[in-house]
C-alpha cells in the first residue's frame, strides 16, 4: 500500500485544509493511505511582532520546506497567499485546489457589544485600504491563527476584526461574519481562497488531479506575477485579484504607497502572466 505524508502547520484550520487534499488524493486513490504531519513554523512561534517586522511570510513555510527537502513528507499544503515570491526550484508547487470565497470578512465580538477599541487587522494591505472605507477608524495589528484572534476578539481588546472569508468558511465559523467586502471595496491578498501544494522535482503527482483545478492555478499564477512584479508582500503592501472574463482574465490589482493605495486594473489574454507583470509596470511608471 502507498503511503503519503502531506506537511502542514499544525493550526486547526491548516490541519482542516491538509485534512482536504488527503481527501482528494483518497478519492482518487482508495489504497493510498495519508498521512498529516503537523510541523511547527517559524511564523507560528513569534507572534509579539508583524510579519513586515519579522521577515515576511516565507516564515510560514521555512520548516516545512525543510522537511519536504529532507523526505520527512511528500507533500506540504498552504495557504497559497503565505507562499514566498521566490519559491525554491527543487519544490515546485504541483496543485492549486479550487478557490474558496476570496473576499475579506468583518467578524464583531460574539458578545455583540463593540468596545471602543481599534479594528484588529493582520496585514498592511487590509490596513490601507480599511483607511480609505472608514476614516478616522483606528486599526491595530493582531497575530495568531484565527481562532486565536477570535478569542482575542471576544475578549475586549478589539471592536472587530478583518479577516479572510475562506478561512471562516473552512473553519464552519461563517456564521461569525457580521459583513462582507467585496474586492471592489477591499482588494484582497494575491490567491486568497486558493490551497497550494509543493512537492520535491520529480516526484510523481499523479494522485492530486482531483485536487487540482486548473482556472485557480491560472489566476493564482498570474496574481503572484503582479504581485512578483512590484516585489510585494508583507513588505510592500499589495492585493490582486483574477477572476474569469469572457476567454481570459480580469485582474485587479493595488499597492500601497506611503499611507495610501494605487490601483489598475486590466484584461488578460494568452499570456496572463505576462500581462500581469505589465500592469504592475504601468502602475509603477504611472507613480513615477
Amino acid at each position: 500500500m502507498t503511503r503519503i505524508r502531506i506537511g502542514t502547520r499544525g493550526s486547526r484550520l491548516a490541519m482542516i485544509q491538509a485534512e482536504m487534499a488527503a481527501r482528494a488524493i483518497s478519492a482518487w486513490d482508495p489504497s493510498i493511505e495519508t498521512e498529516l504531519v503537523p510541523i511547527k513554523t517559524t511564523g507560528d512561534r513569534i507572534l509579539d511582532r508583524t510579519l513586515e517586522e519579522i521577515g515576511g511570510k516565507g516564515l510560514f513555510v521555512r520548516e516545512l520546506d525543510a522537511a519536504l527537502l529532507e523526505g520527512r513528507v511528500d507533500f506540504t499544503v498552504h495557504s497559497a497567499k503565505d507562499l514566498p515570491l521566490e519559491l525554491d526550484p527543487r519544490l515546485p508547487v504541483a496543485a492549486a485546489s479550487r478557490r474558496e470565497d476570496p473576499r475579506d470578512a468583518l467578524v464583531l465580538p460574539a458578545s455583540g457589544a463593540i468596545p471602543d477599541k481599534p479594528l484588529g487587522s493582520a496585514s498592511a494591505r487590509r490596513r490601507i485600504q480599511l483607511a480609505r472605507l472608514f476614516p478616522g477608524r483606528q486599526t491595530a495589528p493582531i497575530r495568531g491563527n484565527v481562532l486565536t484572534r477570535l478569542e482575542k476578539l471576544d475578549g475586549g481588546a478589539y471592536s472587530g476584526l478583518v479577516l479572510a472569508a475562506a478561512g471562516l468558511k473552512r473553519l464552519g465559523l461563517e456564521g461569525r461574519i457580521s459583513r462582507y467586502f467585496q474586492p471592489e471595496e477591499l482588494l484582497p491578498a494575491a490567491c486568497q481562497g486558493i490551497l497550494a501544494i509543493q512537492a520535491r522535482t520529480g516526484t510523481d503527482t499523479e494522485c492530486l488531479k482531483l485536487f487540482h483545478d486548473p482556472e485557480a492555478w491560472t489566476c493564482m499564477q498570474a496574481e503572484r506575477a503582479f504581485i512578483g512584479a512590484l516585489n510585494g508582500g508583507c513588505t510592500q503592501p499589495c492585493g490582486a485579484y483574477a477572476k474569469p472574463h469572457g476567454a481570459g482574465l480580469l485582474l485587479r490589482g493595488m499597492y500601497g504607497v506611503g499611507e495610501s493605495a494605487r490601483f489598475g486594473e486590466a484584461l488578460l489574454g494568452e499570456e496572463p502572466e505576462a500581462e500581469a507583470r505589465a500592469l504592475a509596470e504601468r502602475m509603477k511608471a504611472d507613480e513615477g
